[in-house]
C-alpha cells in the first residue's frame, strides 16, 4: 500500500504549499528593504555602504518573489487553470520587460522608470542595446488569453536574453496569420542546433566556449514551453553556436481551448 510520503500526488502538493508559503516572508523582506529605503524622514538616513546593501537585498528579494510567482503559475497551467481576459500584448510586454530589468539590471530599470514619455523610455532602452520593433497593427491588436502567464512566458525569455547577450537584445512582434510572433533575439554564444530541444528541459545546463555559457537550471525555459504549448501556442529557437539566438513565441491571437 502506498503512503501519503510516497505517493506522487502529496508530493507535487506539499512542493506548491511550500511554494506559496513562501510568499509572505519575501514579501515582508521586500516591503522591509523598501521602506528602509524609501522613507528615510522615519526610519533614519542612511550611508552609501547600508543603501547599496538595502538595494541589493531589495533587488534578490524581487528575484525569489518572481521565481515563486512563476512557479506558481506553471503550477496553475499544469492544473488547467486560465482566467482568459483582452488585452494588448505591446502593453504587457513593456510590462514584463520593466519587471525583468528590475531583477537583473536595476540601474536600467530605473532609468527606464524615470523616463518622462514612453518615446523617452524607449529612447534609454536603445542607448542600453534594447531595441523594441512593433509593426503598426501591433498597437491596434488585442490578445484573448491569460496575461498573467503570457507575462510570465515574455518575462522569462526577456530574462533570458539578458542574461546571455554580449552587448544587445532585439524584441520584434507582428501578426502572422491568425497568431502573433515575437522574436526575441540575443548576441550571445549561441546554441548548437543538436542542444536545441535540450534547452527546454529541466536542470538541463549548456557550456560554450567562449566565455559565455548558457548555464542554469532550465526551470524559466521550461514553464515558458509549458505555458505557451497549454494555451495553444510554442516556442522555436533559432540559433547556430556563437551566433546569438532567437527564441520565437507563437500565441494564437485568440484561445477556443481556454
Amino acid at each position: 500500500m502506498t503512503t501519503e510520503s510516497e505517493n506522487p500526488f502529496f508530493r507535487e502538493i506539499d512542493i506548491e504549499f511550500l511554494i506559496h508559503e513562501l510568499k509572505d516572508p519575501v514579501s515582508v523582506i521586500e516591503t522591509s528593504a523598501r521602506l528602509l529605503l524609501e522613507r528615510k524622514a522615519s526610519y533614519g538616513p542612511l550611508s552609501s555602504r547600508q543603501e547599496k546593501t538595502l538595494k541589493r537585498m531589495l533587488r534578490n528579494a524581487q528575484k525569489a518573489r518572481a521565481m515563486i510567482y512563476g512557479l506558481l503559475e506553471v503550477g496553475s497551467a499544469h492544473a488547467g487553470a486560465f482566467n482568459p481576459t483582452r488585452f494588448t500584448p505591446v502593453t504587457a510586454i513593456h510590462h514584463a520587460l520593466r519587471e525583468a530589468l528590475e531583477t537583473i539590471s536595476a540601474p536600467v530599470f530605473d532609468q527606464v522608470q524615470s523616463a518622462a514619455t514612453p518615446e523617452e523610455a524607449f529612447d534609454i532602452l536603445g542607448q542600453h542595446h534594447i531595441h523594441i520593433e512593433a509593426t503598426p497593427e501591433i498597437f491596434h491588436t488585442e490578445l484573448f488569453l491569460d496575461e498573467v502567464k503570457f507575462r510570465q512566458i515574455t518575462g522569462n525569455l526577456i530574462k533570458n536574453a539578458l542574461h546571455h547577450r554580449r552587448t544587445r537584445i532585439d524584441l520584434s512582434m507582428k501578426c502572422h496569420g491568425n497568431a502573433l510572433w515575437i522574436d526575441i533575439t540575443d548576441d550571445g554564444p549561441g546554441i548548437d542546433p543538436g542542444h536545441h530541444a535540450l534547452i527546454f528541459k529541466r536542470y538541463t545546463r549548456l557550456h560554450a566556449d567562449d566565455g559565455l555559457p548558457r548555464t542554469g537550471h532550465g526551470l524559466g525555459l521550461a514553464g515558458a514551453l509549458m505555458l505557451a504549448q497549454s494555451m495553444g501556442g510554442d516556442i522555436d529557437i533559432i540559433s547556430q553556436k556563437g551566433r546569438g539566438a532567437t527564441f520565437r513565441l507563437k500565441l494564437p491571437l485568440e484561445s477556443e481551448s481556454l
